[in-house]
């Protein structure tokens, strides 16, 4: 029981924050106006593309029963607009994205989980589907695929730092990755390049509070990490600042390499900055690659 209650105090704790993540991303897509970037179109394609095995899911409708019976798995049958019209959300919910230097600043894990929402409100509303790798939550469309969403993005990992999640990432989709990426390179790395080795096009979005662009620490500090796990105490912070951040600025290069290399944009946001301009900044990078 004692094992059970803290369980339970915390699942209800995330079951809270769902209407009002919901409301805020409603709020924040409508500051957006909608291009011409992913509108509907009419039937479902012309050109074929590829059969793939059928997943959680999928319709019963669009496996093709004549390939599925060549085998013992169903297949169904993909066309390249649908295809192309996918998009997979990865967010970051380590315990590194819980920070936050001020109280009056958000945590980056807070502003990570509303531009998710909002820009998958809007892709939504111009007809992509929409889904979330590591959750068990495959691209589809319609605002109950919203409210899944917001359910699942509520939950906090366990971990330091996060690993990227390709699971549920549809070949020749896009995606979109959000983490402040300060944790091991190598994960991230895995996982761009299973993305583009399977065709997979999107954005990496670097979240960042301002006091680790900054790092503002004078005289005796001690650092601790948000999960508990890691400790340095110091006597003069400012000795480290100059170490820092050249760290911090070789990171952001290895970043900009590896999406220069695997054909994915960059991008870097401060929870200091406005939602609003992050938001305008990430739909432009799915209508065409503007403001890399």
């Amino acid at each position: 029981m004692t094992q059970i209650a803290p369980l339970r105090a915390r699942s209800e704790a995330e079951a809270a924050r769902f209407p009002a993540l919901l409301a805020r991303a409603e709020h924040l897509a409508g500051t957006v106006l909608l291009g011409e970037h992913g509108r509907r179109r009419a039937g479902m394609g012309d050109d074929f593309w590829q059969y793939r095995p059928v997943q959680a899911g999928d319709e019963l409708r669009h496996i093709d029963w004549r390939r599925s019976a060549r085998s013992d798995t169903q297949f169904l049958r993909q066309r390249e607009w649908q295809i192309a019209q996918s998009v997979t959300l990865w967010v970051d919910g380590a315990a590194s994205m819980r920070f936050a230097s001020d109280d009056s600043l958000p945590q980056k894990a807070d502003r990570a989980r509303l531009l998710s929402l909002a820009i998958a409100i809007l892709l939504n509303r111009a007809g992509e589907r929409i889904g979330l790798s590591g959750a068990d939550l495959p691209p589809r469309r319609g605002d109950a695929q919203i409210e899944r969403l917001a359910m699942a993005l509520g939950q906090d990992g366990p971990d330091d730092y996060g690993a990227p999640q390709t699971t549920g990432m549809l070949s020749h989709g896009r995606a979109l990755f959000l983490s402040d990426f300060l944790g091991d390179l190598d994960p991230v790395r895995h996982a761009l390049t299973a993305a583009a080795d399977r065709g997979v096009r999107g954005v990496l979005y670097q979240i960042l509070d301002p006091a680790e662009e900054s790092f503002p620490y004078r005289g005796r500090t001690i650092f601790e990490s948000v999960g508990g796990t890691m400790v340095h105490e110091t006597l003069k912070a400012s000795e480290l600042r100059d170490r820092y951040l050249e760290r911090l600025a070789a990171r952001k290069d290895d970043l900009r390499r590896l999406c220069a290399t695997t054909g994915w944009l960059y991008g870097t946001h401060h929870t200091s900055d406005s939602a609003q301009s992050a938001l305008l900044w990430l739909y432009n990078a799915f209508d065409g690659g503007h403001g890399r």
